[in-house]
């Protein structure tokens, strides 16, 4: 071979070894791998999908896997996220399936988890993850107890992870703009608050029945007392309606921990409560009571849980004013107080006008996000405190410092019994 052969052979067989995909590379309009954050989703219910596609629009994110124990849903959700990562110019194969959570955190190649299984399954996920190295957005309410919860806490500092509680309203404007105006004394000072939410938590009295073949109903019940299987707590994909899990005990804590935990969530970050809680709690003594419990800071301001004519919303009553706030609305007494904008010299909250951008640049910066797991579990503590009040019909003080109560049978439903191979404080 002739030089200038060799030579221009060499040239041409060099470009095809480094001509690699820009999206390897990074760039103006890509992202390197190390620049992506690799997700895995743990439970894959109706909110995932909002999850899936808040999370998959953020440019960093990228998802590989997939877990449920409900082989349906989980085909589903790999087909919806695998279409949304090719919209996003994303896909890089297929979203893998798996039935074990467990196996999936094995993956070394995955960054963080999304957990959006039922509230008695947080706590043991949340806590493996930790574990296992990944960094956490976790639905609300944070735990199913208050115990739970502070294992939460404890796993992800002691493994040094980014910790997002799925409380979005923090990053919307309304509820902002509401505790801001409250935060800065504009209402004057507070007197009392009314959150419109529903009902406690209740009894399990569904009525077994035989569980669908493509649903793993042992593993669904994981951790908590065995019961038969009843569609309102798993029902099939093909059922538009909302699982009501929720509702029912050692599955959820009703609507004091579904939407109480996005509205008492409200009056923490209003109040500045974040790091503590309430000293008291004063249920109604009328048995099977839905609603009227009170419940009291250190500073005396007082909270009620009742109906005040708006569904899922909160009404701040000051000295100087009124501020009513919910998803739908923000407005006040003065009327233009609404409005208002804050000067220079007010205090401002975090900010963050998106809770899934907020989680990425967490993870990137190593920080705590805007709803931090301290933060989520300080408010589910207030309304699984608010649960355990009505049940037992009394007067109960709390310590949020120690995270005791001044009752002994109170204290022994801060935690739960653990089913077979299951205990979160392994860790």
């Amino acid at each position: 071979m002739k030089r200038r052969e060799f030579i221009a052979k060499g040239v041409v067989s060099s470009l095809a070894f480094t001509i690699v995909p820009r999206v390897v590379l990074g760039g103006n309009g890509f992202l390197a791998p190390s620049d992506r954050i690799n997700l895995g989703f743990i439970g894959v219910g109706k909110q995932s999908y909002t999850l899936m596609h808040g999370l998959n629009n953020c440019k960093e994110i990228n998802t590989l896997a997939a877990c449920d124990v409900d082989r349906k849903k989980l085909q589903a959700f790999i087909g919806s996220t695998t279409k949304k990562l090719s919209e996003l110019g994303k896909a890089q194969g297929d979203v893998a399936p798996y039935h074990h959570y467990r196996e999936l955190l094995q993956r070394k190649d995955i960054d963080a988890v999304v957990i959006a299984t039922p509230d008695h399954w947080h706590a043991q996920i949340a806590v493996d993850a930790a574990r296992a190295g990944k960094d956490i957005y976790c639905e609300k309410p944070l735990a199913l107890t208050i115990a739970e919860g502070r294992a939460m806490v404890d796993a992800t500092r002691k493994y040094k992870r980014v910790f997002q509680t799925g409380s979005m309203q923090r990053s919307s404007y309304n509820f902002r703009q509401a505790a801001e105006l409250v935060s800065n004394g504009y209402i004057g000072k507070v007197k009392e608050i009314n959150v419109s939410v529903g009902e406690p938590v209740k009894q399990c009295d569904l009525p077994s029945m035989p569980a669908p073949d493509y649903l793993d109903w042992d593993m669904w019940v994981g951790p908590s007392p065995y019961r038969g299987y009843n569609p309102i707590l798993s029902p099939p994909i093909e059922d538009d309606k909302w699982a009501w899990w929720r509702g029912y005990r050692d599955f959820g804590g009703g609507y004091i921990t579904d939407w109480g935990a996005h509205m008492f969530d409200i009056v923490q970050w209003a109040l500045g409560m974040d790091n503590s809680g309430p000293v008291q709690f004063i249920p109604p003594k009328q048995a099977n009571a839905n609603s009227g419990l009170s419940f009291v800071y250190a500073n005396g301001v007082k909270v009620n849980h009742v109906e005040w004519g708006v569904h899922n919303a909160i009404q701040f009553i000051g000295e100087k004013g009124k501020i009513e706030v919910s998803r739908e609305f923000i407005r006040s007494s003065p009327d233009n107080l609404a409005g208002l904008q804050l000067t220079s010299s007010d205090r401002r909250l975090y900010y963050s006008d998106n809770h899934y951008q907020d989680f990425v640049d967490a993870i990137k910066k190593r920080s705590k996000p805007i709803c931090d797991v301290e933060i989520g579990h300080r408010t589910s503590t207030v309304c699984n405190a608010i649960n355990i009040a009505y049940e037992l019909q009394k007067d109960l003080k709390w310590n949020p410092k120690h995270e005791q109560f001044d009752n002994e049978y109170a204290n022994l439903l801060r935690s739960r019994p653990y089913r077979g191979e299951w205990d979160f404080r392994q860790f």
